[in-house]
């Protein structure tokens, strides 16, 4: 027999295997299109936008159902009753992490987002009470973000008017941290679509040429980076004083140095440290960025939000969280900007931590899992005309300001993201000083302006853009 052949008919038989064990024995996972041998369903995935695709099989499949990256299952949840269910409801047995083998290969498991078990708990606790007790969501960061605006404000008039790249937002953090670093935060997001080609066959990443090799290399000098700062803070470190959230991590381990199982290593430091780095610079940055777009892209939207500004807060102090209350129309402009960008479409995939039954399916413990955001945040009957940039989705017919349940860009759940609440205060303070202190003018004519995000599979990034800071 022909080797090829041979190969072929071996591969479609242990396919064939690990479709009748997952539907039989100790799993019966839900339905999904016939995938291929060895490669699975990817090839019915438009991987530019893989929200597109969850949204066409979800018609024909239901609100739960399977794809396969390579042999590997994958469940997808689409819809809010469903991803509710799954992360609220069922959200301790659905509390894993899912595989995604580029980022085990340079975190080895380590920190808050990737880690399982007792490790994620541990950490995940002690981070958002070292967070909480620094004043996350407090008036005691709340001035440190303020301090951050107004230095941004400073920078961007020295520009005179002058046309700017949109990664000069990011000059308020600039200095902090060297090139590398936002090289790094820059490809994770433009690259992740390649990345989860690679997740298909995670044996090849380190055989295989690209761009990957290169988030890798500067992975490892983020790593460097972080080190050097545990070191410097290691010697001047004050047990009494702790003056962060790396000197609280130091003193819990010298704590616990003398348990053997302890989660409070120096590995697992600089892995914590990295998560939050990295998970909060660029996710809160990018959201910037994509807010200045769209606000330059709808002037309508930007003069209500000056005009609120102007009434509330005035022009001669900076707004401050109490305003928001008092400011409905820009406390909507901020969830709008989130709801639309939809930063990070699939979420970041769970895992099954043992069987579950899960209506009339029963998911196999590890089974890795796909929540579906865009499903939610672009709900027709919730958000009518999801697709267009509107404040008024959260508004009410007297104009005041609209929860939503359906507002869950920081997913839910136990996984949901450490840092909602500095993001939150973040974004409304940065986003309304901004539109305190300039107009925005464009290079081209609003509607030449294109807000079609650079990559849409795991972040969505917004497009370089040029735009102009006119002060008021």
């Amino acid at each position: 027999m022909d080797p090829v052949l041979f190969l072929v008919l071996g591969l479609s038989c242990l396919l064939l295997f690990s479709l009748w064990r997952q539907s039989s024995g100790r799993g019966k996972l839900p339905p999904g299109p016939t995938p291929l041998p060895i490669i699975g369903n990817i090839l019915q995935i438009d991987v530019k936008n893989i929200s597109k695709s969850l949204a066409s099989f979800s018609k024909v499949y239901g609100s739960v159902f399977t794809l396969y990256f390579g042999m590997k299952p994958t469940v997808v949840v689409h819809g809010y009753e469903a991803i509710k269910e799954v992360l609220d409801d069922l959200g301790e047995e659905f509390s894993g992490r899912g595989s995604f083998s580029i980022v085990e290969r340079t975190n080895n498991g380590l920190g808050i987002i990737f880690s399982n078990g007792r490790k994620w708990k541990e950490l995940r606790r002690f981070s958002l009470m070292t967070l909480r007790n620094f004043g996350m969501g407090k008036r005691s960061i709340e001035d440190r973000i303020q301090e951050e605006a107004r230095c941004l404000v400073e920078e961007l008039s020295k520009t005179s008017g002058d046309f700017c790249l949109s990664v000069f937002v990011l000059v308020h953090t600039a200095c902090a941290y060297s090139a590398s670093v936002f090289t790094t935060l820059s490809l994770i997001s433009i690259y992740f679509p390649i990345f989860k080609v690679l997740n298909i066959f995670p044996a090849f990443i380190y055989y295989l040429p690209g761009s990957h090799k290169k988030v890798i290399k500067n992975f490892v000098e983020i790593k460097s980076y972080i080190l050097e700062k545990v070191k410097e803070h290691q010697e001047s470190l004050d047990i009494d004083n702790p003056r962060d959230f790396i000197d609280c991590f130091l003193i819990k381990m010298e704590q616990e140095k003398n348990n053997r199982h302890s989660e409070f290593t120096i590995e697992n430091l600089m892995a914590t440290v990295t998560d939050v780095f990295v998970a909060g610079s660029e996710t809160t940055s990018t959201t910037l960025r994509y807010g200045l777009l769209l606000l330059l892209k709808h002037p309508e939207v930007t003069a209500k939000v000056q005009e609120e500004i102007d009434r509330v807060v005035g022009r001669h102090r900076s707004p401050c969280m109490q305003d928001r209350s008092h400011m409905p129309y820009s406390d909507a402009m901020v969830h709008e900007v989130q709801r639309y960008i939809d930063l990070i479409p699939n979420n970041v995939p769970h895992a099954a931590t043992c069987n579950v039954r899960f209506r009339d399916y029963v998911i196999p413990k590890g089974t890795d899992l796909i929540t579906s955001l865009t499903s939610v945040l672009y709900d027709d009957k919730v958000f009518p005309n999801p697709e267009k940039f509107d404040p008024g989705h959260f508004l009410d017919e007297n104009g005041n300001f609209k929860k939503s349940d359906y507002f869950m860009p920081f997913s839910t759940g136990k996984r949901m993201c450490v840092g909602e609440a500095l993001a939150r205060m973040e974004l409304f303070l940065f986003l309304t000083t901004i539109a305190q202190n300039f107009n925005l003018k464009s290079l081209v004519d609003t509607k030449d302006i294109d807000t079609v995000p650079v990559a849409s599979t795991f972040g969505r990034v917004p497009p370089v853009y040029q735009f102009r800071f006119i002060p008021r």
